[in-house]
């Protein structure tokens, strides 16, 4: 059968991505103040964060709309797999939802097989993810198990952990209702949070200087990982305009966990919005 992967743009576009022929980015909209761009592929990120920078209040974003996802599902492929930023954080999960309840309006015809999936997180997870769905379908593996397999891996065999310069983004767009009060009083430190399986985010860590955090995390990771054959597992360091902080960061991991593989990329639109100037994500897979 053959498949098409449609995701958001959430999506942090790894090397592997660059030749697929079967996927499709639904963009969401990033604005800073009257200026509005779509988070696609003519994202700069580095335009994009002086622009933050400048402006006086806090960047916002705009979820796809049901019918540009509807859009995306009408293609010739007949097993379409959707995936998007946890609902925990976005409205984008809903939206796709409803883009294929439209869609199934307005062919009902067709015989399409549809899933959406909920990332339950953002970033590097969705990459991991999209990947994990391309080599199981490419091995021939039927829609219902590539479901059923790839649910148990967003839940259970992926992990996210994010430090950040400043919390100011999420604090004033409404993104950190599940911490405590206490800790908001706290912004100054650079905090190590962690995506939780519910697809929320919880405080693992903290210091005042930036690298000693990402060491800390390093060490969380590893922790976490312990007692697993990483030889063929994927790791993935998103970034803010702050390369050096993941080459700092890839080192400091490689110190005391070897994965298969690692790679370094930029932050896609929504993800430099959120995790700011400065801010690292890693996510993999165990």
């Amino acid at each position: 059968m053959s498949y098409r992967i449609i995701a958001d743009s959430c999506c942090d576009k790894t090397a592997r991505m660059a030749d697929w022929e079967n996927i499709t980015f639904v963009p969401l909209t990033l604005e800073i103040g009257n200026y509005s761009i779509l988070d696609d592929e003519n994202f700069d990120q580095d335009d994009y964060i002086r622009r933050t920078l400048e402006y006086s209040d806090v960047a916002k974003t705009a979820c796809p709309s049901p019918d540009a996802w509807a859009e995306a599902i009408d293609c010739e492929e007949e097993e379409i797999y959707l995936l998007t930023i946890t609902d925990k954080l976005s409205g984008t999960y809903n939206s796709a939802l409803q883009g294929v309840m439209l869609y199934k309006e307005e062919h009902p015809e067709s015989n399409k097989k549809i899933h959406v999936f909920n990332s339950l997180a953002t970033s590097g997870i969705e990459s991991l993810t999209a990947e994990k769905i391309k080599e199981l379908a490419d091995s021939g593996e039927s829609f219902e198990s590539i479901v059923s397999t790839v649910e148990d891996y967003i839940i259970n065999h992926c992990a996210l952990y994010f430090c950040l310069e400043s919390l100011d983004v999420l604090r004033k767009n409404g993104r950190l209702f599940a911490l405590a009060a206490t800790i908001l009083k706290k912004l100054r430190l650079k905090m190590i949070f962690e995506r939780t399986q519910q697809g929320n985010i919880s405080l693992v860590g903290q210091d005042i200087v930036m690298n000693r955090s990402l060491t800390k995390m390093a060490g969380i990771i590893a922790e976490n990982v312990q007692g697993i054959d990483l030889s063929d597992k994927r790791l993935i360091i998103s970034h803010v305009c702050c390369r050096e902080k993941a080459e700092f960061l890839k080192e400091k991991i490689a110190a005391k966990v070897q994965f298969g593989d690692v790679e370094i990329v930029k932050c896609s639109g929504l993800n430099s919005t959120y995790a700011s100037n400065g801010g690292i994500i890693v996510s993999y897979s165990k």
